[in-house]
């Protein structure tokens, strides 16, 4: 197993800065999910831990060697890593056999023929090596994709938007297979997605990007939780941020706040002054003693009837979601109680220590001593 770590990690395309000044550590043996939206430069620092791109500052370890830097570049053919494309990249005229053991002829012909074996076995496919990637479903190539990287033995797998060309059904299929896969195999593994529910469903620590920084590192349930930055608020889990007035704080720790005329208490992280109330559609419930609020839309989603309400008291704010137990109109009069929430401090003020302490590493378990010297959230968050 084997920790990554970047140091002050950058590279920019023209006046782009894709990767900018990364500085985080992922244990070893982790499943860790890169997310973010388009363009926030997940892929770039998958390519730069791949060395398919070499950064312009910063330094790159992987485990005890420095792979990147100042005055070292290792290329990939020497880094031990696999990688899985979104695109499968099989050699369509070879047999799946042939696909899995391509790029091991320097090893004996036995144990190429064993640790080929070995791979299909463990994806599932033990009995489809003499057949040809176009007899193969979608999911089966992928599987094709990532026993050829297994059987190299990698320490690290990097994974590309490996689920992109699947449907629905495969996706999910495929995940459970690479939590399997990840467990029997304990390999330390980096999985890009621009899927959130990807993201959340199959990793131990995930690492928020956004204008090729990172946001926040932490446990899946820690990011939907305790955001530590706005955009975080935001983007895990279709989140939405109000601004409110932070007044102190209960003597149990709760942060009392403002919102339009009502007064509450909610956990957080901020100080006395302007804040952000981060709201999941699980933090809201109708309730006729409620803020006054009225319905802007309906619709169906994941096996719930949602409305979106937009909130009296907060004229041409984003509309905040919450989950119905019967039709609503466009339009009605729907009172919302606010039940949790998180609240984070306006950019500027800084951000305090989350309750309890720790990193995104001890949030998860414990991790190799060389892995433990970054901090959860960027220096500056943004709104």
């Amino acid at each position: 197993m084997t920790d990554i770590r970047l140091e002050n990690l950058s590279r920019s395309f023209g006046a782009t800065r894709a990767v900018d000044g990364l500085t985080a550590a992922f244990g070893a043996g982790r499943f860790v999910a890169l997310m973010g939206p388009s363009g926030c430069g997940k892929t770039t620092l998958l390519r730069l831990i791949a060395g398919l791109e070499r950064p312009d500052a910063g330094r790159l370890w992987l485990g005890r060697d420095e792979v990147a830097g100042p005055t070292v570049f290792v290329p990939p053919e020497r880094r031990r890593l696999g990688m899985v494309f979104q695109s499968y990249a099989l050699w369509p005229t070879m047999t799946v056999a042939g696909n899995v053991g391509f790029g091991l002829n320097r090893l004996p012909r036995a144990e190429r023929d064993a640790r080929v074996a070995d791979a299909l076995r463990l994806v599932g496919l033990h009995d489809h090596g003499s057949r040809r990637p176009h007899e193969l479903s979608g999911g089966q190539r992928q599987r094709v994709a990532l026993a050829r990287s297994l059987a190299a033995r990698p320490r690290i797998l990097l994974l590309d938007e490996p689920l992109a060309n699947l449907d629905a059904h495969l996706r999910h299929a495929m995940l459970a297979e690479f939590r399997r896969i990840h467990a029997a195999t304990g390999c330390t593994m980096v999985f890009v997605t621009h899927d959130q529910n990807e993201a959340m469903a199959v990793a131990d620590t995930v690492a928020v990007m956004d204008h090729g920084r990172l946001e926040q590192i932490g446990a899946p349930g820690e990011l939907y939780d305790r955001p530590r930055t706005p955009m975080v608020a935001r983007f895990v889990g279709q989140g939405r941020t109000l601004p409110v007035e932070v007044t102190g704080r209960t003597p149990d720790g709760l942060c009392t706040l403002r919102l339009g005329a009502a007064t509450l208490a909610l956990p957080g992280d901020a100080p006395p002054g302007p804040g952000w109330l981060c709201l999941h559609a699980r933090d809201l419930t109708p309730d006729a003693g409620g803020l006054p609020a009225r319905i802007a839309g309906v619709r169906f989603e994941d096996g719930y009837l949602l409305a979106d309400v937009l909130l009296d008291d907060l004229p041409g704010g984003a509309p905040l979601s919450l989950r119905l137990d019967r039709p609503g109109a466009v339009g009605e009069a729907l009172p919302v109680r606010i039940r949790g929430g998180w609240v984070l401090p306006r950019e500027g003020q800084g951000v305090a220590p989350v309750p309890g302490g720790g990193s995104a590493q001890d949030a998860a378990g414990p991790v190799s001593p060389a892995s433990r010297h970054t901090e959860l959230a960027p220096s500056t968050p943004r709104p």
